[in-house]
């Protein structure tokens, strides 16, 4: 076997790690094994390490620092969370409940009020009043000091309410104050201007932090506006609507509950002023009001009023009332007043014309009351229409003269003609035979007096209605015991005079007047009024002898109507001129001019009476001035209502007599 040399090249010894001792291995030879003369290979020599080489630190200290951190801002969220939801929940809840809820209420549509035809009176059109929420004109909302400033110039020339008036309420004194309104009942075309410009302001907010928007807590509530469709037609009757929407005069006032109806209210969600859809709300719906059906024609309504309101002007009076009746019913067709006033537009009223004058004005009536002297007469069998009355020119009763409205010398009158001529003489000289002593006769009159309506109410409830003055008899003075059966000394309103003749046009049962005809409901269905209440006043007879003795005053020469007289009508009426208080100053100034009568006189359908206060230009005498008026209403009423002429020819009783 051939040895192999130990002597190898010279090599660079490296240190290399300690390695366990492994087994030697045999040695291959050249040319042994597998028979290749190859030497073994050699083992790669490892590189030598890099002398500046960085070694990384252990990761382990910052994990530990980061993770720190994390907890320590986890455990701020978990403490202010706990804080938020826990400890001041309700405080939290509460500033969102303020910032994001708001409600207000649904008025109710107000019912309208129509003629007996179903023309509408008065109606109400869609209108919003402007309200505004204080709170969200702060500092701490607005970031701004003078956000109730900014807000009220914009909104002063739109509302036409003044910039300070604005800004007081909506800086009010109470800093908790949540509603205030700002604007009553505003057309839909002043809220879309402000509805437009908060809008505006809003979108512009968004892009520019600068921009404030100081209408957001301007909001408004959707209701309604009272409007009366003919101006001052029959606006004694209908009153007229605050700006509150309640009733304040009139038929809107007596019958405001019905009327009204029942609001309902809405709450909803609202982020910078805008209602937020997907939130929800809750809503309570307004219950709409009832429509009132009036007994009143609007055609003749229109003819009083016009006749009337040309007379006051003419004669130059305080004022004047035309009040028409259907006599078969006691229904009002007409109650007209002048002077009047617009209800759509008070700013121009006059607080003294706002009234229903025809019903709470009262006033002594004069000669046209001599009719319940006349009735209680016949009734009590006390004289006959051709009963036979010596009337001198001046007549001694207690400290008293008493005159008729002219000198005169002795008249030789019947009953009738008492009445036909206006005798105050010959009245008080009737009604002495209603009792054997003078007591006796006063409180037989002041019987049928009661009966008649005077001294009470007249059953409409109107608001401010009077029911006159009928002092009992046994309080009447030395003077009103004479004075009352002409008239004087005894006060009462134009609807009670007029129910004086319904009564008589009605065969002598009385008839409570009635306003309103009926209702209808929100379902549709209409509900009458009640009847009205009957009381019989004197017989049929008497009052059949009282119409006849009615129509010589207007037929008869002699008679002081004559002026009311209608072609192919029976008429029957009665004059009257009385002193008149001035409610001024108490005492007597001027005086108080009527006409009062039923057509066709045979046949009664249509009531006509006519009142004139204080005439200050041409005649003061009531047949001279309201017989006219009573014409000129009452025909346009027969024809309207298309009562045709009965064609019997009147068949009167004498008005004097040969001594």
């Amino acid at each position: 076997m051939t040895e192999v040399s130990d002597r190898q090249p010279p090599r660079r010894r490296v240190p290399r790690p300690a390695r366990p001792e492994r087994p030697a291995r045999p040695v291959a030879r050249r040319g042994q094994g597998s028979g290749s003369g190859a030497r073994p290979a050699r083992r790669p020599a490892p590189r030598p390490a890099a002398p500046n080489a960085i070694r990384l630190g252990s990761p382990r200290p910052r994990l530990r620092m980061v993770g720190l951190a994390l907890a320590l801002v986890l455990i701020a969220f978990v403490v202010r969370l706990l804080q938020v939801q826990a400890v001041d929940a309700s405080t939290y809840a509460a500033k969102a409940q303020q910032n994001r809820y708001v409600g207000y209420t649904l008025a109710a549509d107000r019912g309208g009020i129509t003629d007996r035809a179903g023309v509408a009176l008065a109606t109400s059109v869609d209108a919003y009043t402007i309200t505004a929420d204080p709170t969200l004109f702060t500092r701490k909302q607005l970031k701004v000091d003078d956000g109730p400033e900014q807000a009220a110039a914009l909104l002063a020339p739109i509302l036409g309410v003044e910039q300070d008036t604005l800004v007081r309420k909506l800086r009010p004194a109470n800093p908790n104050l949540r509603y205030t309104v700002l604007a009553y009942r505003q057309t839909p075309q002043v809220w879309k201007q402000i509805k437009d410009l908060k809008t505006a302001l809003a979108d512009k907010a968004e892009t520019d932090p600068g921009t404030v928007n100081a209408l957001a807590g301007v909001l408004a509530v959707p209701t309604s506006k009272r409007v009366y469709p003919n101006g001052d037609l029959a606006a004694g009757i209908l009153g007229w609507v605050n700006a509150e929407g309640k009733g304040a005069g009139g038929v809107e006032q007596q019958l405001n509950g019905l009327l009204s109806g029942k609001d309902g209210k809405i709450r909803y969600a609202q982020a910078g002023g805008r209602q937020v859809p997907t939130v929800g709300s809750t809503e309570t719906p307004a219950v709409p009001g009832s429509d009132v059906e009036l007994t009143v024609d609007r055609d003749i309504q229109w003819a009083a009023q016009n006749a009337i309101t040309e007379q006051v002007k003419e004669s130059g009076a305080d004022r004047g009332y035309v009040v028409v009746q259907d006599t078969r019913t006691g229904e009002i067709l007409a109650m007209a007043n002048s002077p009047g006033f617009d209800p759509n537009d008070l700013s121009k009223a006059s607080s003294v014309n706002m009234g229903n004058a025809a019903l709470q004005d009262a006033y002594e009536p004069g000669s046209t009351a001599k009719v319940m002297s006349m009735a209680a007469v016949l009734e009590q069998h006390a004289a006959t229409p051709q009963t036979h009355v010596v009337v001198p020119n001046r007549l001694h009763r207690g400290d008293r003269l008493f005159k008729d409205d002219i000198d005169h010398p002795t008249w030789y009158l019947t009953l009738n003609g008492v009445l036909a001529k206006s005798s105050n003489i010959g009245t008080i000289l009737a009604t002495g035979q209603l009792g054997k002593t003078q007591r006796q006769a006063n409180q037989v009159l002041y019987s049928y007096l009661r009966k008649f309506g005077i001294g009470g109410y007249t059953g409409l409830d109107f608001p401010g209605e009077t029911k006159g003055i009928l002092a009992p008899p046994g309080t009447w003075s030395t003077s009103q015991q004479y004075t009352i059966p002409f008239g004087q000394g005894v006060s009462l309103n134009a609807v009670q005079a007029a129910s004086v003749y319904s009564t008589i046009a009605n065969g002598g049962v009385r008839l409570e007047p009635s306003l309103v005809r009926g209702t209808k409901g929100p379902d549709g269905r209409f509900t009458p009024a009640a009847k009205p209440k009957e009381t019989r006043v004197v017989s049929a007879r008497t009052a059949k002898t009282l119409a006849k003795m009615l129509e010589s005053v207007v037929d008869d020469e002699e008679g002081t109507g004559i002026k009311a007289r209608i072609p192919g009508y029976r008429v029957a009426g009665k004059t009257g001129t009385a002193n008149r208080v001035d409610p001024a100053t108490g005492k007597y100034k001027g005086y108080t001019s009527s006409f009062a009568g039923f057509a066709p006189a045979d046949k009664p359908r249509v009531t006509v009476y006519c009142a004139i206060q204080n005439a200050t230009k041409g005649s003061y005498f009531g047949g001279q001035i309201c017989g006219p008026v009573y014409k000129q209403v009452m025909e346009f009423a027969l024809k309207s209502l298309q009562v045709p002429p009965t064609g019997a020819k009147a068949v009167s009783f004498p008005v004097t007599y040969k001594p």
